[in-house]
């Protein structure tokens, strides 16, 4: 049997100023925008190429808007990946990898190997998530 994650509730202050910045800045597709009342909004968006969307909105959950940490993207190409976020305006870190020992590097992973090189960004509430590069294929192969 299988198992699917497709949908995470993402705790949001300003359901508008982040459908803008998860639509206009990340790319993610509008699916859905209802609200029959005042008291009740779901916004469902999904990341281009993902079989999981979030829903932010009013009335959908308890946790604290920005609670949220570690949610993950990924990516065939870390590089790309951060000129697009640069160009958004998104507040992006730098490339970085691990070392064996644990130590943060700045950079792309030397073996470009899977899940080896991430980036990560904040959304306008706090929440934060991370982009790792998987399947890298170099335009040299």
């Amino acid at each position: 049997m299988d198992w699917k994650l497709e949908l995470v509730v993402v705790p949001v202050s300003d359901v508008d100023a982040s459908k803008a910045f998860y639509a206009e800045k990340l790319g993610f597709s509008v699916d859905v925008d209802h609200q029959p009342n005042e008291h009740f909004r779901v916004v469902q968006l999904t990341p281009p190429g993902s079989a999981c969307s979030i829903t932010i909105g009013v009335g959908l959950s308890d946790t604290t808007p920005g609670s949220y940490k570690g949610m993950h993207l990924i990516v065939t190409d870390i590089d790309a990946a951060h000129r697009q976020l640069v160009a958004a305006g998104v507040e992006v870190a730098s490339p970085y990898w691990f070392s064996m020992s644990g130590e943060k590097t700045d950079g792309i992973h030397p073996d470009r190997s899977d899940y080896g090189t991430f980036l990560d960004f904040p959304d306008p509430d706090g929440n934060s998530w991370f982009v790792q590069e998987v399947g890298h294929v170099s335009s040299g192969s």
